[in-house]
């Protein structure tokens, strides 16, 4: 593992420290003409440092009743100052927004070119509103620009939600900036950084941030974290207690380092509560790791998403092992992956046995008629399973059929996706219409558990406070 060394991180320590001195001395640069230096209005020295926060606050509860056409008025007069031209999107978003207590969903700058002068102009908006959202995707952000609108953004705490993706060339201050939002805001919960190379001191500085950040959920897709970027990312995150999610999508993890690191986690991370690593290599071999670090998941993990990794039946022997002791995981996603009907054979009766799992992806596994039917009878004993997915599979009326009995009995499962199966033109007819009658049959019952699953839940929601169930995790699927 390389990273930095001592003097380096007493020297980002001590930037950091002097981080709001340094900007009024930069506006006293700004003031005599310099430009090759970042310009940001904050405050006299003696307020910034005894009373950050609750200036802060004060400012944005002045700010917060003025209307969305001022805060036009002072960005245009901004961007004069600063010799730019307004950003037309900016003032159409404000134009159309809604503001509520100073507060506007989104600002979005995706694939707007912010130079630095364009970056200092914004800081006429972040003052005096909140986003929910801002995105910077692809806004080709210069070095001492991007530094400065991420001093701004922790400053004036403008976003829950931060998207950085696509600005490859961002430099050291930039990210030591964007550490420094991270170990200070409170207001920031996620932040997204894909298609970002994550080597070297950007994995450090990010990974340091992540000791003490604030931050629920994190999104990393393609950035190039396999290997040394990976473990250190991993050892910030053994202790981290605030980061709920954590996306890796497209990251080329492997079965061997990476998967042995991944385990770690889930051996020592309480906390994390969701862990999405499709399109990567995990493949058998890593599902061993994963599966033993999940046995010692009492609290925390309950959505893991391993769709298209290279698992194959053979990696269903040691979730077979996990799945009758696991009892927090509630989603898992096992899409895209040449599982086949070995592989569904092999975890019918740990499936039985596990009394957690509410979500179950198959979508694309090579399942055909066998599969289903030992789907069925895993469907027949279960009393918690909601969703099951079989989409592009080959299903047809001998697994629909099996599908359907075990719906009689079952009362939990209210989503059952599955294909229809396309007849061929010789079928015959009464296979044609049988197929389609199953298939209406699993729907219409499907439906019935829901409606039986709401009427329980209103019921539930009449009593006592602790009488009342569990709320079923709801989660995102889809990536970038």
């Amino acid at each position: 593992m390389t990273g930095c060394s001592d003097d380096e991180e007493q020297s980002d320590e001590g930037e950091e420290t002097n981080n709001k001195k340094q900007h009024q001395k930069k506006k006293m640069k700004k003031e005599k003409g310099s430009k090759a230096e970042k310009h940001v209005s904050f405050p006299p020295d003696e307020l910034i440092v005894s009373g950050f926060s609750e200036h802060r606050d004060n400012d944005r509860k002045g700010d917060s009743c003025v209307t969305l056409a001022e805060v036009m008025s002072a960005y245009e007069q901004s961007c004069s100052r600063h010799q730019v031209e307004p950003k037309e999107c900016v003032l159409q978003q404000l134009q159309q927004g809604v503001c509520v207590g100073g507060g506007v969903k989104c600002l979005d700058l995706k694939g707007e070119r912010l130079d630095q002068r364009s970056c200092e102009a914004l800081e006429a908006v972040l003052k005096s509103l909140h986003f929910d959202f801002i995105n910077l995707q692809a806004a080709q952000l210069e070095e001492n620009g991007a530094a400065s609108l991420l001093d701004m953004i922790l400053y004036y705490e403008s976003t829950t939600h931060l998207d950085i993706s696509d600005n490859g060339s961002m430099g050291t201050s930039c990210w030591r900036a964007l550490a420094h939002l991270i170990k200070q805001s409170v207001r920031l919960s996620r932040l997204d950084v894909c298609n970002v190379p994550l080597v070297d001191y950007p994995a450090q500085s990010l990974s340091k941030a992540l000791l003490t950040g604030r931050l629920t959920a994190l999104h990393l897709h393609n950035a190039q974290l396999s290997g040394v970027p990976l473990y250190t990312l991993i050892s910030a995150l053994r202790s981290n207690k605030a980061l709920i999610e954590l996306h890796l999508t497209d990251n080329q993890l492997n079965s061997y380092q990476d998967a042995l690191q991944l385990g770690d986690l889930l051996r020592y991370n309480t906390t994390l509560q969701t862990l999405q690593l499709s399109n990567n290599e995990v493949a058998d071999a890593g599902l061993e790791e994963l599966c033993d670090g999940l046995r010692h998941q009492t609290a925390g993990l309950k959505v893991l998403l391993l769709r298209n990794n290279q698992i194959t039946a053979g990696g269903m022997v040691h979730l077979a092992k996990a799945l009758p002791v696991l009892r927090v995981l509630q989603v898992l996603d096992l899409g895209e992956n040449l599982l086949g009907n070995e592989g569904i054979q092999v975890i019918r009766e740990p499936l039985m046995q596990n009394t957690s799992v509410l979500q179950l992806g198959l979508a694309k596994t090579d399942i055909t008629c066998e599969g289903a039917v030992a789907l069925a009878e895993f469907l027949a004993e279960s009393h918690q399973i909601e969703q099951l997915d079989l989409c592009h599979n080959e299903v047809k009326v001998g697994g629909l059929m099996a599908l359907c009995l075990a719906l009689r009995i079952n009362s939990s499962l209210t989503t059952l996706d599955v294909d229809p199966h396309r007849p061929s033109q010789d079928q015959d007819g009464f296979l044609t219409d049988t197929q389609k009658r199953l298939q209406s049959e699993i729907v219409q019952r499907c439906i019935a558990n829901a409606d039986r699953s709401n009427i329980n839940m209103e019921t539930s929601e009449s009593l006592p406070a602790e009488a009342e169930g569990t709320t079923r995790l709801q989660t995102e699927t889809t990536h970038r």
